[in-house]
């Protein structure tokens, strides 16, 4: 059985087990807690030398990490990760964008306020990620406007790469209700028959 090594509070963790939820794949998940360091143990730096959750424990023991290439082994034959060239370029292209021009202010900003109780010494980081998770939800605004889903028609790991952390981004100070858009996808992505909730 595969097992996923995560924190059921962190958007990265969350995306795999969605993921294995709305594919019907049994797991096992080991709870790792990185507020108590168990992510910089020996063993745990065995199966990935980045010290970061998740992590996939395939069957032979093979470990692979980060959540968006764990996305892509996971969606590989489905209908979740596009078989055509341009179309699975475009969900690489938003998973991109979700590492660099998304998670890295809309899940620091929820750190800060959810983790951390806003200390003083972050706020002006805070606030930074606010002017910067803000202009990442108006370029989803501006695809979503003209496709119901990132990459067109279908549900895709593109989509899972971005619920993960849009879904909670109130838990980051952040208000999405000049983004119509973006709560319609978010209603479609959570109405899946197979979904499941961050912490279900």
């Amino acid at each position: 059985m595969l097992k996923v090594y995560g924190d059921y509070r962190s958007g990265n963790c969350y995306k795999v087990k969605l993921m294995l939820h709305l594919r019907g794949i049994a797991y096992e998940w080991i709870p790792v807690d990185i507020l108590k360091g168990e992510t910089q143990s020996e063993a745990f730096l065995a199966k990935n030398p980045n010290g970061k959750i998740p992590v996939l424990e395939l069957e032979d023991g093979t470990c692979l990490w980060e959540s968006n290439a764990i996305l892509n082994f996971l969606g590989d034959g489905s209908e979740f990760l596009p078989s055509e060239p341009r179309l699975r370029t475009q969900v690489l292209q938003w998973q991109f964008f979700e590492q660099y021009s998304h998670e890295p202010y809309v899940a620091v900003a929820r750190f800060i306020q959810l983790y951390q109780g806003l200390p003083e010494a972050r706020l002006e980081e805070y606030r930074m990620c606010h002017v910067r998770g803000y202009k990442a939800f108006k370029v989803m605004e501006q695809q979503l406007r003209r496709t119901p889903y990132l990459v067109g028609e279908q549900y895709s790991i593109a989509d899972i790469a971005l619920y993960a952390y849009t879904h909670v981004a109130d838990e980051g100070g952040f208000d999405l209700s000049d983004y119509p858009a973006v709560r319609g996808w978010l209603e479609r992505v959570a109405s899946h028959p197979k979904h499941v909730g961050m912490l279900d």
